[in-house]
């Protein structure tokens, strides 16, 4: 099937799509920040900081705990 020089031909590639699909992730992750968070209060400054200093960790963060809070305030 593949052989080793093979394998390591393609294993860049999938490491790159890995990378795009974080900064994707990273991004929408960002943008959903700055567009739907409220702006009273510190949590839109708070929440930007830490999607800024701690990357895809931070957007992870963000995904599972702040954004199912707000989406269960808003009714949907």
């Amino acid at each position: 099937m593949f052989g080793p020089w093979e394998f390591f031909l393609i294993l860049p590639l999938l490491g790159l799509g890995l990378l795009l699909l974080a900064f994707g992730f990273w991004l929408w992750m960002l943008v959903d920040c700055v567009t739907k968070e409220s702006s009273a209060g510190n949590d839109k400054v708070c929440w930007l900081l830490i999607l800024l200093l701690l990357n895809l960790l931070g957007a992870l963060i963000y995904f599972f705990v702040r954004r199912p809070r707000r989406n269960a305030g808003a009714g949907t």
